[in-house]
């Protein structure tokens, strides 16, 4: 079992603190890339810009405007960014489904007594549009925060754990001071996750309820 992040830290008098889980969006609890794709083949489309969207949904995670810049002179980068997330709901919703064992993550820790939050380097509102779309109903949705500045909403909810598949999601759990819980889902293998220093690494989703429990009766024995 991985050390337990510092701020946890309880005496044997003290309560147990509150647990809130953070989860990362994309390829994490939401597989967006037919969704993304499309949006991507539409802006091509509609600008005459040359995008190859099957390479783009191999590498997301980082904001949309790092992957845009390879597509736009840097002028336009912004103008297509918008662009882009206005158009989105329009292409990209439908299309996405849930990670497998997403909801029951989600179901987890809740049965845990636990608060999760999504916080994602996605446009907010469209984020809210992908998890009310397919039923997956957080306490809380933070956007527009990438790698390390996703410890900002992290440490303003309190949480304890963060759940990411990219190495930029172990970043933001370890400046946060969060537990770093990693899925090879997307972008990033096991191994990269773990050099990274990611404290633990699941095959996906599905292992999470069941590696959540043994998290919190460690918890539980420590407190």
């Amino acid at each position: 079992m991985a050390l337990m992040p510092t701020h946890s830290a309880t005496s044997p008098t003290s309560p147990l603190p509150p647990l809130t889980v953070g989860f990362d969006l994309d390829m994490t609890l939401i597989d967006s890339r037919p969704g993304i794709k499309a949006t991507y083949e539409a802006l091509a489309a509609e600008t005459g810009a040359y995008i190859d969207a099957d390479l783009a949904i191999t590498r997301l995670g980082p904001p949309l405007e790092q992957e845009l810049a390879f597509w736009f002179p840097e002028e336009r980068v912004q103008e297509m960014c918008d662009r882009y997330r206005e158009i989105y709901p329009t292409y990209a919703i439908t299309p996405t489904r849930a990670m497998p064992g997403a909801r029951e993550a989600i179901a987890a820790v809740r049965a845990a007594g636990g608060r999760a939050v999504v916080v994602t380097a996605k446009h907010e509102p469209n984020a809210k549009l992908h998890l009310a779309h397919l039923g997956i109903d957080p306490d809380a949705v933070v956007g527009w925060l990438w790698a390390e500045a996703k410890a900002e909403a992290l440490r303003e909810h309190g949480a304890s754990v963060y759940v990411g598949d990219h190495v930029g999601d172990v970043r933001g759990a370890r400046a946060a001071g969060a537990l770093s819980v990693a899925v090879p889902t997307g972008p990033c293998d096991a191994a990269e996750l773990r050099e990274a220093g990611a404290d633990v690494v699941l095959d996906d989703l599905t292992a999470f309820p069941a590696w959540l429990a043994g998290y919190c009766g460690t918890v539980a024995a420590r407190a």
